[in-house]
């Protein structure tokens, strides 16, 4: 009776339908949460499979910013599972002939929106494994074929929802594209030149204030700079010099005095500017973009 047991349930199990493994699905807006498109979204992809793990990146990029919309991607999605999917939604062209696409990358997490340029920073860092463009005939909620400008929920919450859960492999998403046809967002990259780093503003640590630079510590490390020395940062906005401060290299905010500035490395390890316990940016009137750059050097004591 128990060899019977045994083998009607091992029987079971190969008749049992394969179920492919779910992904979690990341959202990332530029929509707010004032109204139903964020919800909207969810409820496609809960459609789509209700035990799908569904989180928020944000929904707070600035209106219509594809600059931060891809540095929030490149920020935070190394710290997910592969196999993630990614939807970003940050589409002042939503409708146009901007093409509708699902980045792979090499470690294998997957990317899906619109190519204008806010997978820049994620193709850079991470490679890209394969790009294929969105089969709209095949891959779009049923009924929305009149809806222009929502793609969010249309196009990429679904076909981002049918990859996750399995629905769909990345091979059905729709025909492949060239990897280096990504469109790219051109800016100045970390660089050491005459003692001098070079490089840009990406983003502000919003909640505080805090400016951050893309120049990594590897290159930091090359000034010779120790914990306590001095620091010059310049901060200019089109070419046009902004701002400058002298301040200690310290590992801690509580390096320096409260309301003091301090030049340090942030949670990616890149140089940055704070005052502590307070607002750099909003003290010294600077913003964050592709037109906003930075010169570091060690100051003489």
């Amino acid at each position: 009776m128990k060899k019977l047991l045994i083998a009607l349930s091992l029987s079971a199990a190969l008749a049992a339908p394969a179920f492919a493994a779910k992904n979690a699905l990341v959202l990332q807006t530029d929509f707010g949460t004032s109204d139903g498109a964020v919800s909207a979204m969810r409820g496609v992809a809960y459609g789509v499979d209700a035990g799908l793990t569904v989180a928020d990146l944000t929904h707070n990029i600035p209106d219509y910013d594809i600059w931060v919309g891809g540095y929030r991607l490149f920020q935070t999605a190394n710290y997910w599972p592969q196999g993630t999917v990614f939807v970003s939604v940050i589409d002042p062209g939503v409708g146009t002939t901007r093409k509708s696409v699902v980045l792979k990358t090499k470690a294998g997490r997957y990317f899906v929106g619109p190519d204008n340029g806010q997978f820049t920073l994620i193709a850079e860092r991470d490679g890209v494994a394969e790009l294929r463009e969105i089969d709209e005939s095949r891959n779009r909620l049923a009924g929305s074929g009149e809806s222009y400008t929502f793609h969010g929920r249309d196009v990429y919450a679904y076909v981002g929802a049918r990859l996750a859960s399995g629905a769909i492999t990345y091979e059905q998403v729709g025909p492949v594209l060239p990897s280096e046809s990504v469109i790219k967002i051109d800016y100045q990259k970390a660089a050491l030149g005459d003692g001098k780093l070079r490089g840009i503003i990406p983003v502000l640590d919003s909640k505080y204030g805090n400016v951050w630079t893309n120049i990594p510590k590897s290159l930091f490390e090359q000034l010779g700079v120790k914990e306590h020395d001095l620091v010059q940062v310049r901060f200019f906005h089109n070419k046009k010099l902004v701002n400058t401060v002298v301040a200690p290299f310290e590992h801690t905010f509580g390096g320096v005095a409260k309301g003091k500035p301090v030049v340090y490395l942030n949670s990616l390890l890149d140089v940055a500017v704070a005052l502590n316990q307070g607002n750099y940016a909003a003290k010294n009137k600077i913003e964050s973009g592709v037109d906003w750059e930075v010169e570091v050097s060690k100051a003489c004591k």
